[in-house]
């Protein structure tokens, strides 16, 4: 299985994932002990394949990242 993502793509699914997998009530949502295979697969390979997570202007990146992927979305996923 291939997954191909863009480096913004990359960038703040791998910021989320490291946020949300180490949350209580993640874990709770996480109700197959399996998928956590997938995920522990997944945030591995993103923070061995992003070498922005150690670039000093992180932030700035991660924020530009987020608002280029926003432009995209258009107005799907507006509440």
């Amino acid at each position: 299985m291939k997954i191909e993502l863009t480096d913004d793509q990359a960038l703040v699914l791998s910021d989320w994932m490291n946020r949300v997998t180490h949350r209580e009530d993640f874990s709770t949502l996480v109700d197959d002990r399996a998928v956590w295979s997938a995920l522990f697969k997944i945030s591995g390979t993103l923070e061995t394949q992003l070498s922005a997570i150690f670039d000093s202007s992180y932030s700035e990146r991660l924020d530009a990242a987020r608002q280029r992927l926003i432009g995209e979305l258009g107005e799907f996923g507006e509440r």
